[in-house]
């Protein structure tokens, strides 16, 4: 299982909600057969990282974030090709599952 947001309002804080929940869903995992509870945390969180410390996380040291934004996520979008457009299910296959950029 993926977590991508574990949030706590302020006054609820310091009452053990967030490791019951994070318990919660690793009992999900450990009931239905998954091998592993995954998240990530920004560097400057560090009461959510010595929470995830508490509980037995590891920090990952082989994975690198990545975001595109502004100018280049508009030049990115620009490269779907219009024949591609998801919005328009006409039934068809075209028999390729890969789409080509360049």
């Amino acid at each position: 299982i993926h977590l991508e947001d574990l949030f706590v309002r302020p006054d609820f804080r310091r009452r053990g909600l967030a490791r019951a929940l994070l318990a919660t869903l690793a009992r999900e995992c450990t009931e239905n057969g998954y091998s592993r509870l995954g998240w990530a945390v920004l560097d400057w969180n560090t009461d959510a990282i010595a929470l995830y410390d508490g509980v037995g996380g590891k920090q990952l040291s082989e994975w690198i974030g990545y975001r595109v934004s502004g100018p280049e996520l508009s030049a990115l979008a620009s490269l779907v090709d219009p024949s591609m457009d998801s919005g328009s299910d006409s039934g068809s296959d075209s028999g390729s599952d890969s789409a080509e950029f360049g």
